[in-house]
């Protein structure tokens, strides 16, 4: 077997054996949101596993490793402890209310083997950037970093905030539009994307691992149109008094300097 077909097969295999134990937990625990910050750590797990398993430049995969488990641990630390004691999000809530007692083999499918596939599409570059052991470590891995670290930043800090002005009780029903969330209405999820931008880069100078690329451009639609701004900004609409407001002058993803208020109509 190929040192390319390895890193695919054992990505697989880490990946399923991850998704269907954590599956039976929350059958245990009756709480699908389990799968939340086991998603970071899912990708963690996948480049340690193919680090160990095939040979490459040793730079870049060591690179790669340590992007991904700074990602990773840092999100499924954050989510973990964002989560503890809140229940089951209402997502999985409303998934459990429509599918009723068929939930609980419903949402193998539709939750866990379907994060399973993402992730392991995602983690493509981190899977074939560690593979071809030529070129070595250049100027378009340092890019890479230097684009991951702006990611970095962004989620950990917007994160940061985010936690900061939900402790505050007088900040209970309004829109957070402070820091990073003056330019964005997402930084959390910008970040996110520059981070997977970053790595693919890094993986994208081995030739092999431009294929990538693939996997930072799901992530990125996912978080933009999908998962993430979309299905979010739906419910804040309706849970947040002047959210269409903050909407009208903030961007909903790539930073930029907020829109002055529109002038009200003429008598």
């Amino acid at each position: 077997m190929s040192d390319t077909l390895t890193a695919l097969v054992v990505a697989v295999s880490v990946i399923a054996t991850l998704m269907f134990v954590t599956w039976l937990v929350s059958l245990l625990k009756r709480d699908a949101s389990i799968v939340d910050p086991i998603w970071g750590l899912g990708f963690v797990l996948v480049a340690w596993a193919v680090r160990l398993t095939v040979d490459g430049n040793a730079t870049r995969q060591w690179v790669l490793v340590a992007l991904v488990t700074i990602w990773g641990l840092r999100l499924s630390v954050y989510l973990y402890w964002r989560n503890r004691g809140t229940g089951e999000d209402f997502r999985y809530q409303a998934m459990r209310r429509h599918w009723g007692a068929r939930f609980w083999w419903v949402s193998l499918f539709t939750v866990f083997a379907l994060q399973g596939a993402l992730m392991w599409v995602v983690s493509l570059p981190v899977q074939l950037g560690q593979v071809p052991d030529e070129p070595g470590f250049g100027v378009l891995g340092v890019i890479g970093i230097v684009v991951w670290a702006v990611g970095i930043t962004f989620e950990a800090v917007g994160d940061a905030q985010l936690a900061r002005f939900k402790r505050d009780p007088a900040n209970k029903g309004l829109v957070m539009d402070r820091g990073l969330w003056r330019y964005t209405r997402h930084p959390n999820y910008f970040g996110d994307a520059c981070v997977w931008w970053g790595i693919a880069l890094v993986a994208a100078e081995s030739g092999l691992g431009a294929i990538g690329i693939i996997g930072a451009v799901v992530m990125t639609v996912f978080l933009r149109r999908v998962s993430g701004v979309t299905l979010l900004e739906k419910s804040l609409v309706k849970r947040r008094p002047g959210y269409d407001d903050y909407v009208a002058r903030t961007s909903p993803f790539v930073p930029r300097p907020p829109r002055a208020p529109t002038p009200p109509p003429s008598p």
